[in-house]
């Protein structure tokens, strides 16, 4: 249906905005998530993810493709690596074709729910270098998706284009601003309420810390 969305849900600051985004654009009604276990060491976004779909009303579909924890090896779903760069530069935090795998089983499940909007959100303004969160991957995912299925989707990407700043401002601009900032877990280490040293951790903070200073420097000049 044209009026209805899914939404790639972590329970994470990113896709818990682009959720906020959708229920205003479709209704709560019409908005659904799916969420992924793969293995991830960082947990606790799991629970943060099914306490946030709870609190607004929203359903949720629990994949478990853990399967890949047999195939591929990253700092991200090992307990204790160190996080840190591979020899080819990317973060070692990056897992081989999780976002296709997300895409793709998202399209699946959407499919058989007559859903043509997927919510995805990946970034590649302020992001961690990882491939699979570029614009054109997405868009090639899209068109390899409507190809293998018959099925017309559009693959919404909201924050492609925002800073972690800007995507605090959305978070606000859609009154949410502190629920996002105290119900959502984005840290690799899995410490409640963040690491503070974790990449994501420090884009995190250093987009807040950029967003709430630009709006009090606008609010002394009103």
């Amino acid at each position: 249906m044209e009026n209805k969305a899914l939404v790639i849900f972590s329970g994470g600051q990113d896709s818990t905005t682009c959720l906020l985004q959708a229920i205003e654009k479709y209704g709560v009604s019409n908005v659904e998530t799916i969420t992924f276990l793969y293995g991830q060491r960082h947990d606790i976004e799991l629970q943060k993810a099914r306490e946030i779909v709870t609190e607004l009303g929203v359903k949720q579909t629990i994949l478990d493709l853990s399967v890949i924890k047999g195939i591929t090896s990253n700092a991200l779903m090992e307990e204790g690596a160190e996080i840190g760069q591979n020899e080819d530069g990317l973060p070692n935090t990056f897992v081989d074709g999780r976002n296709a795998l997300f895409i793709l089983y998202a399209c699946i499940y959407a499919k058989s729910q007559g859903i043509r909007n997927i919510v995805i959100g990946v970034c590649e303004t302020d992001f961690s270098g990882y491939p699979d969160c570029r614009d054109i991957f997405v868009k090639s995912m899209n068109v390899s998706m409507n190809l293998a299925m018959n099925f017309d989707f559009v693959i919404h990407t909201p924050l492609m284009w925002l800073t972690k700043a800007q995507t605090w401002e959305l978070a606000d601009k859609l009154g949410y601003l502190e629920f996002v900032r105290n119900r959502t877990h984005t840290c690799y280490e899995g410490v409640e309420g963040g690491c503070g040293k974790c990449p994501s951790c420090i884009l995190r903070n250093r987009g807040l810390e950029e967003y709430l200073a630009s709006k009090d420097e606008s609010s002394k000049n009103v």
